[in-house]
């Protein structure tokens, strides 16, 4: 029995009754349940619902509750968007007036569902037979198959002319590789073509890995970085201008998007540390000393290259020019960075640090680097905090050139700054 014989079985009466068994498994039992299980059911049915468990299970941090109903298969789970994402481009194609897309990559379908739930009629294209049958499954339990056409298919082969907009998510990752794909041009399928593709469309979304170098960016298209609750979770190229509306893609932009809460920065992605020499000098944050308060900024506007218009926003500085940490001299509200109050800033010394610590009774330190070569749980080891009352930041990094620590407190904690 092939894999496609076995999903079918799971869809029939007698799977989904083991699935609704497994609903709460807990996988630390599953040899028992498997050999409870064999004893009525097919051990091939058994093997497969129990192990499509275990993938709804690591899909829940994606899908919500929905990933209990869902089909997934192991590189779906890997690959596909989470729903928080997927529901804010849907969101973006709709609000350009996109009525019909074609999906191309489209894996177990995630990003279709939500297009879909958007009110946009989707054609989910992907070469892998298990993963559009898990897509038409999808589609079909959450109640959007009339609206989503799933098509087993070479991407490069179909004719999506006709469509209001293109999505393309390329593969990314690899077992002959090894795991993740870096370069752009070994995503199957390459990204070359998939941007030759966008540009044939009227609008088009490529999804891509948020570390892609700046220069292999298209510059006929805008490029949204996007991070959820704190984490950078993908690159999104845009093409075309459907409709007029506050998220019109933007030629040669760069935009940092901060989910859940949908706030989004435009800007032409300036080079940010580390600084580029060629950059012209009023376009650089400035550079100086270290005041009252330090931002720490999200990651989307990092990768975006949007650090000096946060800086800007502030009326801030960096504290080198290597390094993406901007300093105040007053606490300015904004989405796009964390605030901390600064109390202390010290040449990097372990030793004179504990005895600061000790002094102070700081029990719990959240410990943060970037440009320092210190290893966060090396130093907690050597510091040895005890069961002190109070907490601290310490910021493991460089000001203008030399090691530093730089010690605070998130500015939503009852502290002022401290120096």
């Amino acid at each position: 029995m092939n894999d496609l014989d076995t999903f079918a079985d799971l869809l029939a009466p007698e799977g989904q009754a083991l699935l609704a068994e497994l609903r709460d498994h807990d996988p630390a039992n599953e040899l028992a349940a498997a050999t409870r299980l064999r004893r009525d059911h097919p051990a091939p049915l058994v093997s497969a619902a129990l192990g499509q468990a275990r993938l709804r299970q690591r899909a829940a941090a994606k899908f919500g509750a929905d990933a209990q109903l869902m089909y997934f298969t192991p590189n779906g789970v890997e690959q596909s968007t989470r729903t928080t994402v997927a529901a804010h481009r849907a969101a973006r194609f709709a609000a350009l007036g996109v009525r019909t897309l074609a999906d191309l990559c489209c894996g177990i379908g995630g990003d279709a569902l939500a297009l879909a739930r958007a009110g946009i009629r989707v054609l989910a294209v992907d070469r892998d037979p298990l993963a559009c049958a898990a897509a038409r499954a999808n589609a079909e339990v959450l109640g959007l198959a009339e609206l989503i056409e799933v098509r087993c298919a070479d991407v490069t082969e179909v004719d999506t002319a006709g469509y209001d907009a293109l999505f393309v998510d390329p593969a990314r990752r690899s077992k002959a590789r090894g795991g993740r794909i870096f370069d752009p041009e070994a995503y199957s399928p390459p990204l070359s073509w998939a941007v030759e593709a966008a540009r044939t469309a009227p609008c088009a979304a490529l999804k891509i890995a948020p570390g892609v170098p700046h220069d292999a960016l298209p510059e006929d298209a805008e490029t949204e970085w996007i991070s959820d609750g704190g984490d950078v979770k993908e690159a999104v190229v845009w093409f075309g201008s459907a409709a007029e509306g506050q998220a019109r893609p933007a030629p040669g932009g760069r935009r940092a998007t901060l989910l859940p809460a949908g706030e989004t920065l435009l800007g032409a992605g300036l080079p940010a540390p580390p600084a580029d020499p060629a950059a012209d000098e009023a376009d650089r944050p400035p550079v100086g000393p270290v005041g009252d308060w330090l931002y720490e900024p999200d990651g989307a506007v990092i990768r975006a290259h949007l650090v000096a218009d946060v800086a800007r926003q502030l009326d801030g500085r960096l504290i080198d020019p290597t390094i993406a940490y901007i300093t105040a001299d007053r606490l300015t509200a904004t989405p796009y960075a964390t605030a901390y109050a600064l109390t202390d800033v010290l040449p990097f010394n372990v030793k004179k640090l504990k005895a600061l610590l000790r002094e102070r009774e700081v029990g719990i330190a959240v410990i943060k680097k970037r440009g320092s070569a210190v290893e966060p749980e090396e130093l907690r080891k050597k510091l040895k905090l005890g069961g002190g009352r109070n907490s601290c930041t310490i910021f493991l990094t460089r000001v203008a050139g030399a090691p530093t620590m730089l010690l605070g407190h998130p500015a939503t904690d009852p502290v002022t700054p401290g120096r």
